[in-house]
């Protein structure tokens, strides 16, 4: 399917306008570009030299930041309406102090951490001072104005902590210049956090992977193989959309610029067989934030889960495979239900390319993806998995003509991989404000005692203000500083319940990135709706239905964790390690929530085999909660319900050979 240079336009403008990260400069003195360019590709190899050769965590952590935030002072204009053909002045004297930063750390750093032990003297508080207000500026630019506000709202708490008119809850001692920005710069609990260490060390190295995937073509694989395997089935473009979108969201994490780069290609075909524009929108939301729980990348924040919770990737991997696949079935049978309803058919087969074909030409494209998996299930170090995968992947296009890498494809990978890791770059840098104030504080342990007070000690109430908090922090922020913001505020409430440590997190993360297709504040699903022509709140709000699987899997895996492949004795990671108990149990909620999603989608479009009216709707919705819900006699009243309801449509429509309504 070809593009117009008018849609392209289009396209361009809706990312910019959903998503801060695309607005950048295109620079018309050619030099400057080259300049910046070579500045992002050695930006690259940096990470790549400092996964076998690592530097001190400050150090990396330091340079990681500084010459980010640099190179965003290069690239992001302003504002929008700033000039973006040349830098201002001013541009060039933040980018110098950006890098100042970085060399005083450097200069100065055996004297940080053994003379002065952690204790800021006057010329670091002062290049503590410009460095948080540089992470401010820079997270402004390519974030949007959310996240640095959170930050300022945090950072402006401890200055006023110790004031009388402050709630009994919410006081603390005194704390001076010294105290908090001696813990924002100078330790690695403040910018420099866990975060940062995630983002240096395993983050950037998979945005880089997915900046290498893309120069070889796996984008064009998905599209194809999608395209492939659903394209001529009932409602094919919607299904192209809902695995291609999930293929690629889980690899960029990026929802909003997922939803426009694939959702110019399928929203305009599922539109052309029938689909409603706001559904059409809807459906590319939906499916583009799913991908970001979709092992095994899950848009890099597994790796950030297994640096906060000290669990292995591979088990998060595991605990994350079921709850997504049921997620994305709970997607697809909606998309079916609502062609069957509407009688929308598929592609002509004719018109598709064939599976044989595709992999025949593209197919080894996957072959990076299957040695990631590998070497991970070998428990080979995050980072060097990524880097082997990186060589893998040029070494695998080699492959096939089509989709060899030159060393300018290479080059620019490199560049580009490094420019699109500034912006969890800065988000991480700007979440480190937040965890820096709170470990200073302590008002972490004043929000997980708020959440409490509310819940009143009822684990469902704890629950439910958990997501609350968890979708309200998540409202327009990347999804890995949204994990991190919501796992340091929201998360720690459920430890009281002896929740296990994953399972907490795992709550908090599917909530905090659904706030992306929950109006008011549903940037994925307003893009998708700038794709489709949609209304962007109806549009929103159809997301919410798709996504609906999506907002009851959290509470079932809470309340039976065996749905995550977890022991509740213990996290297990392979079959070896379950009781046979376990296994029976791990069994019957994959098919009693494989069924209860299934009849859940069909209640919610009002159509199985034929049209239900809305009594039959409200009792077979019934039904398919109770089947969800993993207790023995819901499931058995959930079941028959379920069974007598549908099961009646397909024996009428057996013996009459054709759907009626009834």
């Amino acid at each position: 399917m070809m593009t117009t240079p008018s849609q392209n336009v289009n396209e361009q403008a809706i990312l910019e306008k959903f998503d801060r990260e695309s607005v950048v400069r295109k620079l018309s003195n050619h030099k400057i570009t080259v300049f910046i360019a070579v500045l992002a590709i050695l930006y690259s190899i940096f990470h790549l030299y400092n996964t076998y050769y690592p530097m001190p965590e400050l150090k990396q952590r330091a340079i990681h930041v500084g010459s980010g935030i640099a190179l965003i002072f290069l690239i992001y204009p302003t504002s929008k309406k700033s000039s973006r053909t040349k830098i201002p002045f001013i541009d060039w004297i933040l980018f110098l102090l950006s890098l100042a930063t970085v060399g005083y750390l450097l200069v100065e750093y055996q004297d940080i951490v053994t003379t002065r032990g952690g204790i800021p003297n006057n010329l670091d508080i002062i290049f503590a001072i410009i460095t948080v207000v540089l992470v401010l500026e820079a997270s402004r630019r390519i974030t949007g104005l959310i996240l640095p506000v959170l930050a300022l709202i945090f950072l402006a708490y401890p200055f006023f902590s110790s004031m009388s008119f402050m709630p009994n809850r919410l006081l603390t001692r005194p704390y001076d210049l010294g105290d908090i920005f001696g813990q924002l710069y100078l330790k690695t609990e403040g910018i420099y956090s866990s975060a940062i260490g995630a983002s240096v060390t395993f983050i950037f190295l998979f945005i880089l992977f997915g900046a290498f995937l893309s120069k070889s073509g796996m984008g064009q694989l998905f599209n194809d193989l999608a395209l492939a395997l659903a394209g001529s089935k009932q409602g094919g473009p919607a299904k192209v959309a809902v695995i291609s979108s999930g293929f690629m969201g889980s690899i960029n994490g990026a929802a909003v610029a997922n939803v426009v780069g694939t959702g110019a290609f399928t929203i305009p075909l599922m539109k052309k067989i029938g689909y409603h524009k706001n559904f059409a929108g809807a459906v590319e939301a939906s499916a583009s934030v799913g991908g970001q729980i979709l092992p095994p990348i899950m848009g890099a924040s597994a790796f950030i889960m297994a640096e906060t919770t000290g669990v292995s990737y591979g088990t998060i991997a595991l605990a994350a495979l079921l709850p997504a696949l049921i997620y994305y079935l709970g997607v697809i049978m909606q998309v079916h239900f609502r062609a069957g309803k509407d009688n929308l058919r598929g592609i002509p087969k004719a018109d598709l390319p064939r599976v044989k074909e595709v992999l025949k030409a593209r197919g080894h494209l996957l072959l990076p993806i299957v040695g990631l998996v590998y070497f991970l299930s070998i428990s080979t170090p995050i980072g060097y998995s990524a880097f082997y995968t990186i060589i893998l992947t040029v070494v695998v296009s080699m492959l096939k003509k089509e989709t060899r890498m030159s060393m300018k494809d290479i080059f620019q990978a490199l560049e580009d991989g490094a420019k699109q890791s500034l912006s969890v770059m800065a988000a991480c840098a700007v979440v480190g404000i937040i965890i820096g104030v709170v470990s200073l504080t302590s008002f972490g342990t004043v929000m997980t005692s708020s959440i409490m007070s509310l819940g009143q000690g009822s684990l469902f109430l704890t629950l439910f203000f958990t997501m609350i908090a968890s979708m309200i922090l998540g409202m327009g922020l990347p999804s890995i500083p949204c994990y991190i913001i919501t796992a340091t505020m929201a998360a720690p409430a459920l430890a009281n319940f002896d929740i296990p440590i994953l399972v907490a997190h795992m709550f908090v993360f599917y909530f905090g990135i659904f706030a992306n297709i929950t109006p008011p504040v549903a940037l994925a699903a307003f893009a998708g709706a700038g794709i489709s022509g949609g209304d962007p709140m109806k549009t929103g709000f159809q997301a919410l239905k798709l996504a609906l699987a999506g907002f009851i899997i959290p509470y079932l895996f809470v309340y039976n964790p065996t749905m995550l492949m977890i022991d509740v004795t213990g996290l297990a990671t392979t079959a070896k390690e379950f009781p046979l108990p376990a296994v029976t149990s791990i069994v019957t909620v994959t098919v009693t929530s494989i069924v209860g999603v299934i009849a859940l989608s069909a209640a919610v479009e009002g159509f199985f085999l034929a049209k239900y009216n809305i009594i039959t709707r409200i009792i077979l919705g019934v039904g398919a909660i109770m089947l969800i819900l993993p207790e023995g006699m819901t499931d058995i009243i959930g079941a028959v319900i379920v069974v007598i309801l549908m099961g009646q449509q397909l024996i009428i429509s057996r013996k009459n050979k054709k759907t009626i309504a009834i």
